[in-house]
């Protein structure tokens, strides 16, 4: 019998933002995520009390090669922990430098540390590409690797048995909070997110796992409202888009709509808080206006 534990990472000390999840069976227990360096210790300790060494892990999953997803994992890669991933996200890991750089141009170099911590580079021995439909099998845990571009162009959904762990391309729901898409640039495609999110149904899961954040076991009602809100979101920028718009001036208004959008499900204050955490809903403009300038030259 297989479990299933859902770790806290508590981002910026906030709980429920960030997820890592153990899975255990009759083998080594295996990882999907692990969350920011900046969480490392919260990890460790999470493993320490499921009486689990780093080390003794037989495998890391990760979804995509953000910061939030798997920024700790060279720390895992020192104890020999074999990582799989997107071929396109592999290099990226096995030297970080151009993904750190990409990072804070949207964060900023001062709030890199904070938010994130370091990144290392990991042996590319231990980095292993999975294509699209392929299998590996961790003791009598067996994962299959769903490609699933929209939010990253390396992204990977994991299914096992009759769960999926959707890493972003499922949406960001957090407690009793509405699903909203996450939209960072630079890989933002409203047309391959929608295609995902199909093959993705087509697999029938029970329940799904979100990094941002948990247990979910509507598959169908969340992912039909996720796509409602990407529509949503990606229709209000083309119309700033349209109008020429530059990102300083819609910012701030686009964050006003994304908040009336939470209060209007009831989102507290500090539900909203926890979203921003999670999503922050700034960086879906520049993320959302990329996508359609690229549209408009006829590049995607």
């Amino acid at each position: 019998m297989n479990s299933i534990e859902i770790i806290d990472l508590k981002f910026q000390q906030a709980e429920k933002t960030i997820a890592s999840f153990l899975i255990r069976g009759a083998g080594k227990p295996v990882l999907v995520e692990t969350g920011p360096h900046s969480t490392w210790g919260e990890l460790k300790s999470s493993l320490d009390r499921l009486d689990i060494k780093p080390g003794d892990l037989g495998a890391l999953l990760l979804s995509h090669i953000h910061f939030d997803h798997a920024g700790a994992a060279w720390e895992l890669a020192k104890e020999g922990v074999k990582i799989y991933l997107h071929p396109m996200g592999l290099p990226h890991l096995a030297n970080p430098e151009r993904l750190w750089k990409s990072a804070a141009k949207i964060y900023g170099d001062d709030q890199m540390d904070k938010l994130w911590g370091p990144m290392e580079t990991i042996d590319e021995r231990l980095l292993v590409p999975l294509e699209d439909g392929e299998m590996v099998t961790i003791g009598d845990l067996t994962f299959t690797a769903i490609h699933s571009p929209g939010h990253a162009i390396h992204h990977i959904a994991w299914k096992l048995n009759d769960v999926i762990f959707t890493g972003d391309v499922g949406g960001v729901k957090i407690n009793n909070g509405p699903v909203v898409p996450p939209c960072p640039p630079p890989d933002i495609n409203i047309e391959d997110w929608k295609s995902s999110v199909e093959k993705i149904l087509d697999h029938h899961p029970k329940k799904l796992y979100l990094t941002h954040f948990g247990e979910i076991t509507n598959p169908q009602e969340h992912l039909a409202q996720l796509i409602e809100v990407l529509d949503e979101w990606a229709m209000w920028m083309k119309v700033q888009f349209d109008k020429g718009r530059d990102l300083e001036e819609i910012t701030p208004d686009f964050m006003n709509y994304t908040s009336q959008q939470l209060n209007r499900h009831g989102a507290s204050k500090d539900l909203q808080s926890l979203y921003e955490y999670a999503n922050p809903s700034w960086m879906s403009v520049s993320g959302l206006m990329r996508y359609w300038k690229l549209k408009a030259e006829g590049r995607i």
